[in-house]
């Protein structure tokens, strides 16, 4: 059962309303959302899943789910951003509960209000954990260095930790693929160095940040190293924990997106308009609006079903054998349902959705960032194809 008590304690009223004030400027001026960021760590956020025992506020991930929801309701670039940070907290949290200790400091860094950013896609990479360009060399104590770029590092500017895979190929052994952290503290790091190519300059999500990002000879501590396993080998419960988190909560910001754009469109659907008979009626009233509508509100309810299954299976510990499948299914269910409702929106609203400084407008822009999470439907629909083949 959710309690919402203990996520208005993380996401007060006027906290969200605070957020959601700032987002149009972030978006506008291509900024960090540094005040944003500095709220949600003051408020506990940023350790919302580490138990209570370890001075986190305990929710589970279904909990914060609802909690991303309403964060990206509000303000969606916020949310995604943050976002990032949560999923290697909920990585931890996964293998903790499971009783695998492994990553039970980086629980305890989020509490300590480290800042924890994604680096695992590469531009080319279509395997994403399961294989790496990024290149791992041992540095005999145990640690490794890595060389390689990375792409949409959310978090670029405030990160202190940065979760990287990259694969070491030695002369005389079988290649291996290694995950781990780089830690910068006080904004320096232990070896090598980091660089931005490019301009950040999207079309959506602005305020994430979201730098590429070159390691040359960065390096991960032997203690800092979350595990090692073969190329395309899932059966790692990292890989799982990576996965389901990644997907799960992702989904959930696209979610909260949904939630809005809905939101907008029902208060544009129930203004008062001249109709062609000369006498007004609510937008409702014509069985166009009516029907779009309707479908868009049942497909956002499928959609969330589909996510909530998925979201206590994790929480329950529950064998699947097509796990997955499941989450990649419903990370694109989510985010292909959100840009839906948004287009009903942008419909509904008519020009005054389609002002550049509009909230539908940012909306918008931002749902279509869904399209470049993995997996994506063409990784997706590969993975169907081969399970239909003859012999699968």
């Amino acid at each position: 059962m959710t309690d919402v008590n203990a996520i208005d304690r993380l996401l007060s009223a006027s906290l969200l309303d605070e957020i959601c004030g700032r987002a149009a400027a972030y978006d506008r001026e291509n900024a960090f959302f540094a005040e944003d960021l500095a709220a949600l760590r003051e408020t506990g956020y940023l350790a919302a899943v580490v138990p209570g025992s370890m001075g986190g506020a305990g929710l589970s991930l279904e909990e914060l789910v609802c909690a991303q929801r309403r964060l990206s309701a509000h303000a969606p670039a916020t949310a995604l951003g943050v976002n990032m940070h949560l999923v290697w907290v909920q990585v931890a949290r996964f293998l903790h509960d499971r009783g695998i200790s492994t990553l039970d400091w980086v629980l305890r860094d989020a509490v300590a209000g480290e800042v924890f950013a994604f680096g695992i896609s590469e531009a080319g990479n279509d395997a994403v954990l399961m294989d790496a360009l990024s290149v791992a060399t041992p540095t005999g104590d145990g640690g490794y260095t890595v060389t390689g770029t990375k792409v949409f590092t959310t978090l670029s500017p405030v990160w202190t930790r940065l979760g990287v895979h990259a694969k070491c190929e030695p002369d005389r052994a079988d290649p291996y693929l290694v995950f781990g952290f780089v830690r910068r503290d006080g904004g320096e790091l232990a070896a090598g160095s980091i660089s931005h190519p490019g301009v950040w300059n999207p079309l959506g999500m602005r305020a994430t940040q979201s730098y590429t990002t070159m390691l040359d000879k960065v390096r991960i501590e032997r203690a800092d190293i979350a595990a090692t396993m073969p190329p395309f080998d899932g059966s790692d419960p990292l890989i799982l924990a990576i996965f389901s988190s990644f997907s799960i909560l992702t989904a959930a910001v696209y979610a909260g997106i949904a939630d809005r754009a809905l939101e907008l469109a029902t208060d544009a659907a129930n203004r008062v308009v001249l109709v062609p008979s000369g006498s007004k009626a609510l937008r409702l009233d014509d069985p166009d609006v009516a029907a779009r509508l309707t479908e868009a509100v049942l497909a956002h309810r499928r959609s969330l079903d589909s996510l909530g299954v998925l979201t206590r299976d994790v929480d329950e510990q529950r064998a699947r054998d097509d796990w997955f499948l499941a989450l990649a299914a419903t990370r694109n269910l989510v985010t292909d349902e959100a840009r839906a409702a948004v287009d009903v929106a942008m419909r509904f609203a008519g020009s005054r959705g389609f002002q550049a400084d509009s909230e539908l407008a940012r909306l918008y822009r931002d749902v279509l960032a869904g399209l470049f999470h993995p997996s994506s439907s063409r990784a997706l629909a590969s993975t169907v194809r081969g399970m239909l083949r003859p012999g699968a």
